[in-house]
């Protein structure tokens, strides 16, 4: 499709918003037109499932919580996502596959080839030209959103040993598809990896 479709991946309070959104002024400064979206929710049904998923208190079955994730990705691809780069847009999107790869497979211990298989089946095979993984320590992440969080959310009350699995999933990811990947610490200055992100899109436009 003529349009780019690009992700951001990371943990909790890896500065995920924050670079999407320097990201996104930086395109349009340029001329260019951008979909900025996100999963789950992006969606008027997929905000009705990020309710559920997120933010409903209770248990959820993790063979259960990787099918709703799939469902609001499949209708998210199929009626936001794909048109928009059919338009030759830019679309800018805060998570993807990666995460339910890493957070329902190497966090929930599910097998995270049929998690991955799963979203490909649902997004027919649709993949970002480029994923932007901001690497953070666990311990860190959880204490970065530890007095900016207002509302439960499911993921983030997790233990610190199950963040540590989804961090060593995303390493794992972008280690098998380096050509996808661009890894940055989520440590440096915003600026240092604003610019590290530009520079990769540059070439990738």
């Amino acid at each position: 499709m003529p349009g780019r479709f690009i992700t951001l991946e990371g943990g909790d309070g890896s500065g995920k918003s924050t670079q999407s959104a320097l990201l996104v002024d930086w395109l349009t400064a340029a001329g260019h037109r951008v979909l900025v979206t996100r999963e789950p929710g992006g969606t008027p049904l997929g905000e009705e499932l990020r309710e559920i998923v997120l933010h409903r208190r209770g248990d959820i079955a993790p063979r259960a919580e990787a099918l709703i994730y799939a469902a609001d990705r499949a209708h998210h691809i199929a009626t936001k996502v794909r048109p928009a780069l059919a338009r030759g847009e830019i679309v800018v999107q805060d998570r993807y596959l990666d995460s339910s790869v890493a957070y329902q497979g190497a966090g929930r211990v599910l097998d995270g080839a049929e998690i991955r298989d799963l979203s490909l089946w649902a997004t027919e095979g649709l993949l970002p030209d480029l994923t932007v993984l901001l690497d953070l320590h666990e311990g860190e992440g959880k204490g970065r959103l530890a007095d900016s969080r207002t509302r439960y959310d499911r993921l983030e009350a997790e233990a610190v040993e199950f963040h540590a699995r989804v961090r060593a999933g995303y390493l794992a990811l972008a280690a098998a598809e380096p050509d996808r990947f661009l890894v940055l610490d989520a440590r440096e200055p915003i600026d240092t990896i604003s610019a590290a992100i530009r520079e990769r899109v540059s070439h990738l436009l």
